[in-house]
């Protein structure tokens, strides 16, 4: 007799569907209740696959803030040069802004 607990769980599979790919024994033990490792299994994969999706996330946005710094300086750049060395509107000389 095999110890062997079958196929992993993926994320693309039910519960229902991991538990018919183990062995009779198990799929009976699981019946009476005895099954906290698959419920365990189940979890971890969901919150592995979460903790990548993070990953990616995380990711995405330093991607996306490293552009906007980007843009920032080469407009902080086009303000330098073309914004600063303009000359104030002239004066009418009565008083009035």
């Amino acid at each position: 007799m095999s110890t062997s607990f079958g196929a992993q769980p993926s994320s693309s599979i039910s519960k229902s569907e991991f538990l018919s790919s183990l062995p009779p024994w198990r799929r009976w033990l699981s019946r009476l209740n005895w099954h906290p490792v698959v419920e365990y299994e189940i979890r971890e994969i969901e919150f592995e696959r979460r903790e990548i999706e993070h990953e990616k996330r995380m990711k995405q946005l330093e991607s996306e803030i490293a552009r906007l710094e980007q843009a920032n300086s080469r407009l902080e750049q086009f303000e330098r040069e073309h914004l600063s060395g303009s000359t104030p509107p002239p004066s009418t000389g009565d008083g009035c802004f």
